[in-house]
């Protein structure tokens, strides 16, 4: 029987309000958010490669640490997008993670890297100035924690959260074989290292000992609380595989 336009059986289901506009996975937010992401980007490339080509400045680090920014927190929602899609949503960005301190973080760093280089620009005598081997330490650690990172969200796939969880999700397994046989907590692992990456290239001294001792704290105290909930979980399996995997997170164990 042919339906109409205006008839019950040609009616398409409601859209789920949860991507509706200011909902928790708002579309336009989720687009609105990858624009300026992707914006920020192209900026940076664009300016890290004006300030080499047509100066000495060493100011391209500032660029390069906002590119470093927005691709870590595009691939933060794409990866839950793609390997754990029921659970992408805004939050899944992190922007506005542990905000306001995350945001004061992020703008210490770049005025102490701008001002540095501004008023000592050939600081040869700071303790950590950026020569060639120092510089080249940064980058690896950015890239390197970027990839574990990205890396280790994509194989725990739906079983990976942002939030500590306290209950075992039906279907919830022990990953330990991939990345996850080399170190525990790889996405950890890749945001620890990543961050103190970051403050190398910059060449931040003073932001360098505080990433570093922020860091360390949050994940001192952030892994003794999910794996005693793992503990929970998985039993024996678990404690097995603690003795077994290192963190590689210095002096967590």
């Amino acid at each position: 029987m042919a339906s109409f336009p205006d008839s019950p059986m040609s009616a398409r289901p409601s859209p789920d309000k949860l991507y509706f506009p200011g909902k928790a996975k708002s579309l336009e937010g989720i687009a609105l958010r990858s624009f300026c992401l992707g914006i920020s980007l192209a900026l940076s490339a664009v300016a890290i490669a004006a300030v080499i080509l047509f100066s000495s400045s060493p100011l391209w680090r500032v660029p390069f640490f906002f590119a470093a920014l927005s691709t870590f927190h595009f691939l933060e929602f794409w990866t839950t997008a793609k390997y754990n899609t029921q659970e992408a949503k805004i939050e899944s960005f992190l922007l506005t993670a542990n905000w306001p301190m995350y945001f004061i973080a992020h703008s210490s760093a770049t005025i102490e890297c701008f001002f540095t280089k501004l008023l000592w620009p050939n600081r040869s005598w700071a303790p950590l100035y950026t020569g060639h081997i120092l510089l080249l330490l940064g980058f690896l650690l950015v890239f390197i924690g970027q990839f574990v990172r990205a890396t280790a969200m994509m194989q725990l796939g739906t079983n990976f959260n942002h939030i500590v969880q306290d209950r075992k999700k039906t279907g919830h397994e022990l990953m330990t074989s991939g990345i996850y046989g080399v170190m525990r907590h790889p996405s950890y692992f890749g945001f620890f290292w990543w961050g103190i990456g970051t403050q190398i290239v910059l060449g931040n001294p003073i932001c360098f000992v505080a990433y570093l001792a922020v860091l360390w704290r949050f994940f001192s105290t952030r892994i003794p609380t999910e794996e005693a909930h793992m503990a929970r979980f998985f039993g024996e399996d678990f404690i097995e595989y603690k003795k077994r995997v290192p963190t590689m997170i210095p002096f967590i164990r």
